[in-house]
């Protein structure tokens, strides 16, 4: 597997209320691999990210919402820069949904857009090393 370069399609995330269904849906469907991500463990925020049979990275999440957003499931692209991302996003008729510049060590920045048909998908850039 190689690193994947700004404008790849780099992760996915299936957010949705019940997380161990999920799981097991995906898991038996692909044998797909799932680990607690973070504060996940110690009872904060119900992340599991999700590795494929035979790879060595994560390439994608799901997420417990616990019933605070809607189900959905999004795609996630590689970019050098968020903030900038987003400003070319509403020049060419986009719009942002929410930005997340500063999410905390180790985290990378991203945030959701809107493209001009409606459709919501992420940008993401990884934490600084």
């Amino acid at each position: 597997m190689t690193n994947p370069v700004p404008g790849t399609l780099a992760w996915f995330e299936v957010a949705t209320s019940d997380p161990d269904t999920a799981v097991k849906f995906y898991g038996s469907l692909f044998d797909w691999m799932f680990n607690a991500d973070g504060p996940a463990a110690s009872g904060g925020m119900d992340y599991r990210n999700i590795t494929a049979s035979g790879a060595d990275k994560p390439m994608g999440g799901i997420f417990g919402t616990r019933g605070q957003v809607p189900d959905h499931a999004v795609f996630y692209i590689l970019v050098a820069d968020v903030e900038a991302t987003c400003a070319d996003a509403e020049q060419l008729g986009g719009s942002v949904v929410s930005k997340h510049l500063d999410p905390g060590p180790g985290a990378p920045t991203f945030a959701y857009l809107r493209d001009p048909a409606g459709n919501t998908f992420g940008v993401f850039a990884p934490p600084a090393a």
